[in-house]
């Protein structure tokens, strides 16, 4: 066989098991995909519980960051400042993806310069702020699973991601691979403080709710197609459907 022929099929032979080779070495990423944790079932829907717009909002069927400001909003600016610019921004564009926040209605003046506030630049479309009893807080906060409590304004710095059956989402053990050789206390992430700009970007924005979303797409049930997202491409200024 001459040069020629052996430097062809050397071709060809390399051409047909780089594809394969390089399909092997997804595989094992492929299935060992690891999901974000349900730390909490059966978590409470809201009812009975209007929006500022004088909508109903509910949780599920929704993927929802959840928070709660009671009396006070406007001491928590920090914190929703740092949900929109780090999570909001990022994921408004995923159909079902909302931020649902619980307020007071004795806060309802507060709530309506926070909004304001928020609203500067563009409208929050999915961004809510809901209405609720000390009562109606205190049950669905209770729902959760937390070492938090909610401060005397029926508060707490802390805001919980909630998926579409009404599961709480996190990690049931968030030790850093350091801690985990150091033999360190397991330490679950149930709740991400929003005051600190580094959860809430490197954990929360960057690694748990990009896992979540890749889980529904995967499944089918959130795909990340063009058809799949609230601003359509071709025409930014058509919403689309929120389904």
């Amino acid at each position: 066989m001459d040069r020629k022929k052996i430097k062809k099929y050397s071709i060809l032979g390399v051409l047909f098991f780089l594809p394969v080779a390089f399909l092997l070495m997804l595989y094992p990423s492929t299935n060992n995909y690891n999901k974000l944790d349900v730390v909490k079932e059966n978590v409470l829907d809201l009812t009975n519980l209007s929006s500022v717009k004088n909508s109903e909002i509910t949780l599920k069927d929704h993927i929802t960051v959840l928070g709660f400001l009671g009396n006070d909003p406007e001491s928590k600016i920090v914190e929703a400042s740092n949900l929109k610019e780090l999570v909001y921004n990022k994921f408004k564009g995923f159909k079902k993806f909302q931020i649902v926040i619980l307020v007071s209605q004795q806060a309802k003046a507060q709530t309506k310069r926070l909004i304001q506030e928020l609203n500067k630049y563009s409208e929050h479309k999915y961004w809510h702020f809901v209405y609720a009893s000390e009562s109606d807080m205190n049950k669905l906060f209770n729902s959760l699973r937390s070492s938090l409590r909610l401060d005397s304004n029926y508060a707490t710095r802390g805001f919980f991601v909630i998926d579409k059956e009404l599961n709480q989402r996190g990690r049931l053990d968030d030790r850093s691979k350091k801690e985990i050789e150091r033999g360190d206390k397991v330490r679950p992430l149930t709740a991400y403080n929003a005051s600190e700009v580094s959860i809430i970007k490197n954990k929360l924005a960057a690694e748990d709710m990009r896992v979540l979303l890749e889980e529904y797409r995967r499944s089918g049930r959130n795909k990340a197609d063009s058809s799949n997202r609230r601003a359509k491409d071709l025409n930014p200024n058509q919403e689309a459907p929120n389904e």
